[in-house]
């Protein structure tokens, strides 16, 4: 069975929407996620949060904005996210 272009399979890169917490570092922002999980014992919905360290070439990013940030390679020990676009002010 050969590999055709159609048959391998696409790996999407993850992406996720959050609000910049911090941009004090060069080229660096602090994005924190929210997500909405279920409870697992109990099916409330509760909220998560984590904070993702994002690569910003142009410093763009401000306090306060809503990011869409997409994974990719590592570029430090904690950055392996880059700024994608800045959906609001």
């Amino acid at each position: 069975m050969s590999e055709t272009p159609s048959d391998a399979q696409v790996h999407l890169r993850k992406t996720r929407v959050g609000v910049v917490i911090s941009n004090k570092m060069d080229k660096t922002l602090v994005v924190e996620h929210v997500a909405r999980v279920p409870h697992p014992k109990f099916n409330k919905i509760v909220k998560r949060s984590k904070k993702y360290y994002v690569h910003d070439e142009e410093n763009q990013g401000q306090i306060g904005d809503r990011v869409r940030i997409v994974e990719t390679r590592p570029l430090s020990k904690l950055k392996c996210w880059t700024l994608a676009e800045v959906i609001s002010h």
